[in-house]
């Protein structure tokens, strides 16, 4: 069954496939084709997403069960609809004792049937960075205790020991250390973690460990699930998490799509295949992976740059700088913290990567590169690459690799130390599978690499610096280029074309499960792009009457939470609803205490500064008390009432455009109602589906309604969604730069969409002047076209 429009929900213990096959006649309702769910393996008991897989064989019992997930495919085939599921190829979840398979490595160590499954150098113990202080220090204090067969520390976390060792009784002082030593496992305190761990981890979370999926034994064991899932017709398809970690991203999911050919379905109809993939600045996305495309943060990215007002780069970049005291240039930003943290959370990674080039480099003969020269300039590459990662494989590359690697070098050359440049070079040329040494310790070093790039691009970008830069928060978010400020209507064509023409089932999202900021928050937020002067008043304003609430609290951080403030408000709260106002304070105390330890600058998630966050907490709870504030409040209410128009005006040409444009158009749970939400867990709340039915029955949300109508046109008109042609239509007038229109084409279909942008200042149809549109002999006044509301679809 080929996905028209996808639906995604996220699995756990309060949301389980009985849940979810209530709402599928909801979802039928709607105009969904296919529910697409969060990781539906055996995770970490209690986990919210499902991304800390224990056991990939069998299908989660907190969720339902195998019994339960065949429960919901039978109810949404009833009702003509698909399944497409996450898999978690990348790592897997080895806190609290519950893989067996971890279990077992740590246990026999290299000896175990499991020891080829994760990404362990075996050359020492492994490092278990569990401990609260040094493990001399945990043995004095009795924080460590051998009970039955287990390492127990602090009571909490659990280890096997080793068979030999079983039996042992109990054991202390001297023996348990010398007990401890002949583990295959070192604990180790966790502060340890970033310069000791010997295995590959996700990011810089200990407690996932990287899976070799690359191996074929652990593929085949890894995803037996997923393929009897198929052959079973139990799903019609997959999304990747997190490609790019894995070591050989295209054989992996060139491997995955020959798998599924080989099982093909009755009505002929192939598997979809979705990667999460984060694409930089003018990277293409391979096109003989096998795969149908992203899941949906690139088309994020596109749209919400169309969304922003280029006339309001220059003013607000000055505004955040002199208020500020940083730069307003986000690569300043950017450079500084990749920085970061690669000296603070990657260097056990680091040094495991230079030693793999150290290596590479001596078993050249003529090598004339230190370790010293090798360390220096691959850090400073890592501060600089311009993609998460390249795709060579020590003897090989893809040519795309080949700009990658010429804007690195273009981006590192300012960088690296004096007459160094032919050190540069040589990493280079290893990553293009063109340097000398031994081929399979080039295969390694290039590995490492790559493997390390793309976190420090991750944590160094979206989870640092895009918490420390606020010049405007909607062009910060996962995926995003926070270097562009705006994109233009005719950059919008080019890439819709291209991706009718390269990635017609890609997926099209605005809201996703990692997303910073929902799709209608960062809407709001556009439209400051169009009256930064205006905004700069209502700022230096609240400054100015809430001068005792800001002492202690760094201008900075005030500045990002009146954008928050702004554009996350709730769209029913009254500004004298006192409990209201407690609860959206709690969200934004949330958000905040997240945002300042993500961007590690006054507070961190390693050592939180109380005192600060304090401070910075009190700031929400007076801003939104109406009996201190209410000046402030009143100000508040009223920029949202004048920005009211053009905010609603953007929440619906996203809208229509993620339902219009060439792909799948993707449903984040609960966004087909506003979507006001913060940075996970606030994205992740509870839906109300009673309240959802009732506006989809009633049609009175501008919202619910547009999607339910353009849903229904897919529904009516699939061939011309899925293979219609995008051809821009031609907009003339005086304000021509506010409208975006095309059509899609397809066997004598045409569908005409038109959406007006950027509407702040604008005065009812009269304001659009001669401003036309034309398609083919027919030309159509934008006063017209927009008379009613903001966005035109119609069969022309």
């Amino acid at each position: 069954m080929t996905p028209r429009a996808t639906y995604r929900l996220q699995m756990h213990a309060d949301f389980t496939f009985a849940d979810a096959t209530a709402i599928v006649p909801y979802l039928a309702d709607l105009g969904i084709s296919h529910a697409y769910l969060s990781p539906i393996t055996v995770a970490t008991k209690g986990s919210t997403h499902g991304y800390d897989v224990v056991d990939p064989t069998r299908i989660n019992p907190e969720l339902g069960g195998e019994d339960g997930f065949r429960a919901l495919v039978a109810a949404l085939r009833e009702h003509g609809m698909g399944t497409i599921i996450d898999i978690v190829p990348n790592h897997m979840g080895v806190a609290g004792g519950e893989n067996a398979w971890w279990n077992d490595v740590l246990a026999r160590g290299e000896g175990s049937e499991f020891a080829g499954v994760f990404d362990i150098d075996f050359s020492t113990p492994i490092v278990l960075p569990v401990l609260g202080d040094p493990l001399p220090k945990a043995l004095a204090d009795g924080a460590i205790a051998i009970e039955g067969d287990e390492v127990v520390a602090y009571g909490e976390h659990r280890f096997p020991l080793r068979p030999e060792d079983r039996g042992t009784g109990a054991v202390e002082g001297d023996a348990l250390a010398e007990l401890l030593d002949r583990q295959h496992y070192r604990l180790a305190w966790w502060r340890t973690a970033d310069d000791e761990l010997n295995w590959r981890r996700f990011f810089t979370v200990n407690e996932l460990a990287g899976v070799r999926v690359g191996q074929e034994p652990v593929f085949e064991r890894t995803h037996a699930l997923f393929f009897r899932l198929w052959e079973e017709g139990l799903i019609d398809g997959v999304r990747i998490d997190h490609v790019d970690g894995l070591t050989d991203p295209a054989t992996y999911c060139r491997r995955l799509r020959e798998r599924f050919a080989a099982m093909p379905r009755a009505d002929g109809v192939p598997a979809i295949i979705w990667v999460e993939k984060i694409l930089g600045a003018g990277e293409p996305l391979a096109d003989d992976w096998g795969i149908d495309g992203t899941s949906g943060y690139d088309f994020m990215e596109e749209v919400a740059a169309l969304l922003h007002d280029p006339a309001g780069e220059a003013p607000l970049a000055e505004a955040w700088a002199a208020l500020s005291g940083r730069s307003a240039d986000f690569a300043t930003e950017e450079l500084q913290a990749r920085q970061d943290v690669l000296a603070w959370q990657f260097e056990g990674q680091l040094k495991a990567c230079v030693r793999s080039f150290v290596a590479l480099a001596e078993s050249d003969p003529a090598n004339v590169l230190t370790p010293e020269m090798l360390r220096r300039n691959i850090e400073r590459l890592l501060w600089v690459f311009p993609v998460y990662r390249t795709y060579g494989t020590g003897d090989a590359a893809p040519a795309a690799d080949a700009a990658i690697r010429a804007k690195a070098r273009e981006r590192v050359a300012p960088l690296i130390p004096p007459g160094e440049d032919f050190v540069v070079d040589a990493v280079l040329a290893w990553l293009a599978g063109e340097g000398p040494g031994d081929a399979t310790l080039a295969a390694e070093a290039v590995r490492r690499f790559q493997q390390l790039s793309a976190p420090v691009a991750a944590k160094g970008v979206e989870d640092t610096a895009f918490y420390r830069y606020g010049r405007l928060l909607s062009r910060n978010d996962v995926g995003f280029d926070a270097e562009r400020f705006a994109g233009t209507i005719e950059e919008f064509h080019a890439a819709m074309m291209a991706r009718a023409g390269e990635w017609p089932r890609a997926l099209l999202a605005t809201a996703t499960h990692d997303h910073k900021r929902g799709e209608d928050v960062r809407a709001r937020l556009a439209v400051l792009s169009e009256v930064p002067e205006a905004w700069s008043r209502y700022v230096e304003r609240w400054t100015g009457m809430e001068a005792d609430a800001l002492e202690g609290v760094d201008p900075a951080d005030a500045y990002m939470l009146y954008q928050t403030l702004y554009a996350a408000w709730p769209e029913e709260l009254e500004t004298t609803d006192a409990a209201g106002l407690r609860d959206f304070a709690a969200r934004v105390n949330a958000w905040q205490e997240k945002a300042l330890r993500e961007g590690k600058l006054r507070s961190s998630w390693e050592a939180p500064q109380e005192e600060y966050e304090a401070h910075a907490k009190a700031l929400v709870e007076r801003l939104l008390d109406p009996a201190h504030s209410s000046g402030f409040l009143d100000d508040l209410a009223q920029l949202r009432r004048e920005l009211a128009v053009p905010a609603r005006a953007n929440v619906l040409a996203q809208t229509a455009l993620r339902l219009t444009v060439p792909g799948v158009p993707d449903t984040y749970q609960g966004t087909e109602l506003a979507d006001l939400s913060l940075v996970d867990p606030d994205n992740r709340r509870p839906v109300d589906y009673d309240a959802r039915r009732a506006a989809l029955a009633a049609r009175r949300d501008p919202k619910l309604a547009l999607i339910a109508e353009l849903l229904a046109l897919r529904r009516d008109r699939p061939a011309l969604f899925a293979d219609g042609a995008y051809v821009p239509a031609t907009v003339t007038g005086e304000r021509a730069g506010h409208v975006l229109a095309f059509t899609r084409e397809a066997d004598g279909e045409r569908l005409f969409v038109a959406v007006a942008l950027r509407m702040a200042g604008s005065g009812g149809p009269g304001w659009w002047g001669d401003t036309a549109v034309s398609v083919g002999s027919e030309r159509m006044s934008a006063g017209e076209l927009f008379r009613e509301r903001t966005v035109a679809v119609r069969l022309v």
